[in-house]
């Protein structure tokens, strides 16, 4: 009976080492997991306006969308034919109902049913339909209608519940930021009590279905509208200096740009309604590449490059705002075109991205997007950890980089260039970077579980070269060079196991194992 006890204690010993080796790697970051912008990764999309004298043909749309690797895109109707141009490409899609609609649709349930089934049931799943936007600003614009909103929403609603599609398909309305009053600090703002009777409810509806607010945030209205007040820099996502930050003076959270200050007072408005709990989508945000030459100074192609480049590489860095960090705040930017027959100041024919035969209005600075936008001509990047990433899940990934990953970590050995500093955040440092390279900077390889970000800043040091780097001698390392060492050399994986380690060492599991097999 004893020898039946120890060999059922060791089988089963067994079983548990091969679980937890096994829950060690599934936990353990994969090249593929950011791929979608999964697991509430931020996301960066684009409005498509049509006031343009040329419009390209859907196909052409879809075209240059695919050409971009743009996977988000928002539409200001629910145009048959962009739907079925957009059909099996997998790019996720919000169409909206257009002011002019509201009427029919906030009165009446069937005549929601109706655009539903038209605009919605007859494109997915082939279409990939997320989000239903309905009307744009109503509040500001069109405020006779706001005792619509509501019901349309709801009767939208209805009709996607009816068709098993309110999981997959989220329906809120666009507001204009200045909706909101009193925005900085951003602890003090509220939205205009005149709408609260239609607020309330609509924050309700919002919270009941898991849907979101819809926003549009536009700091270059801000900047110019502030006589002074507002230095460009600040509204561009520019370095700020410490001692000119912005600090809540109730909150003491400092803002280095008015995107978050302004996303951060919608998020303070709602509370003063107590909803905590609504995430926030920026429906529209961007920058004119032109204006009047005397009113609207500011509105240059270098401002709108600045502005667009740095949003997007805020967004993707899910860095979030500084009352919620780390929460994502998805961003559609206003716009793919620029759009020749709008009215208005000069600037609104110039918010685009591209001109209408495609080629860009400039070359963005994206080197932290990704595929996202190849108009970007900028290639030097860099995989480094994230300056609030957490040491547990940081020694995760760097096991696995040095282990699964097949990354050469032989640098940061003792008496290695890349050995000091002798810290996870540095050595996670070395290996993320090292498989983004060696992976050719594909998209989700500088993920690692959220603990990695792409930047433009070289990180090497000192005799520590990184790969990608161009080196002290100009020479750029080659990512090919970076092949899985032979090395057997024992103890390399525990190299990078330090105090305090949440998962343990692949080494450690194996040798565990391997005992329990020799007994």
């Amino acid at each position: 009976m004893l020898l039946l006890h120890t060999g059922f204690f060791c089988s089963s010993f067994m079983a548990v080492l091969l679980l937890l080796l096994l829950m060690h790697f599934l936990v353990l970051p994969h090249s593929a997991s950011a791929a979608g912008g999964g697991g509430g990764d931020a996301f960066i999309g684009v409005n498509i306006g049509t006031d343009v004298s040329e419009m390209p043909s859907p196909k052409e749309i879809v075209a240059l969308l695919k050409a971009q690797g743009i996977q988000h895109v928002r539409l200001y109707d629910a145009d048959q034919s962009m739907l079925i141009a957009l059909a099996n490409t997998g790019i996720c899609v919000t169409v909206s109902v257009p002011n002019d609609q509201l009427l029919g649709i906030g009165q009446s349930n069937a005549t929601a049913a109706k655009w539903v089934s038209r605009n919605v049931i007859a494109h997915v799943p082939a279409t990939n339909i997320t989000a239903i936007a309905v009307g744009s600003e109503i509040l500001t614009t069109l405020p006779n209608a706001a005792p619509l909103i509501v019901s349309a929403l709801t009767f939208i609603h209805s009709a996607l519940v009816a068709a098993n599609l309110d999981q997959q398909i989220k329906v809120s309305t666009p507001h204009s930021s200045s909706i909101i009053l009193d925005s900085f600090p951003p602890s003090q703002a509220f939205f205009n009590r005149t709408w609260n009777p239609f607020m309330v409810p609509l924050l309700k509806f919002l919270q009941s279905t898991g849907s979101y607010l819809m926003l549009n945030v536009y700091p270059y209205y801000d900047y110019q509208q502030s006589n002074g007040v507002i230095p460009l820099d600040y509204a561009l996502f520019r370095p700020l200096p410490p001692n000119k930050e912005a600090v809540d003076s109730n909150t003491l959270l400092h803002y280095t740009n008015v995107f978050d200050a302004v996303v951060d007072a919608a998020y303070f408005a709602m509370s003063d309604l107590n909803f905590t709990n609504i995430p926030i989508v920026v429906t529209e945000s961007g920058w004119p590449s032109k204006g009047d030459s005397s009113s609207e100074p500011d509105a240059t192609v270098d401002n709108a490059n600045t502005y667009n480049s740095n949003l997007i590489r805020h967004v993707l860095n899910n860095t979030g705002t500084p009352k919620h960090p780390g929460i994502a705040v998805s961003t559609y930017i206003y716009e793919l075109y620029n759009e020749d027959l709008r009215t208005g100041p000069t600037s609104e024919k110039y918010w685009g991205l591209f001109y209408a035969n495609g080629e860009p209005v400039y070359t963005l600075h994206l080197t932290g997007a990704g595929t996202i936008f190849a108009n970007d001509t900028t290639n030097q990047t860099f995989c480094v950890t994230k300056s609030n990433a957490d040491p547990k899940m940081l020694q995760a990934a760097l096991d696995w980089a040095c282990g699964p990953g097949k990354v050469d970590c032989s640098p940061l050995l003792q008496g290695q260039p890349c050995y000091e500093p002798d810290n996870v955040v540095s050595h996670a440092t070395y290996a993320f970077n090292a498989y983004y390279q060696k992976m050719a900077k594909s998209p989700g390889t500088c993920d690692f579980k959220g603990v990695a970000t792409i930047t433009t800043t070289d990180p090497s040091h000192g005799s520590c070269i990184f790969p990608g780097s161009s080196g002290k001698n100009g020479s750029k390392i080659n990512g090919t060079l970076l092949a899985p060492s032979n090395s057997t050399s024992s103890g390399c994986m525990s190299q990078y196991y330090y105090n305090g380690g949440y998962f343990t060492s692949s080494v450690i599991l194996f040798a565990l194992l391997l005992s329990v097999l020799v007994l």
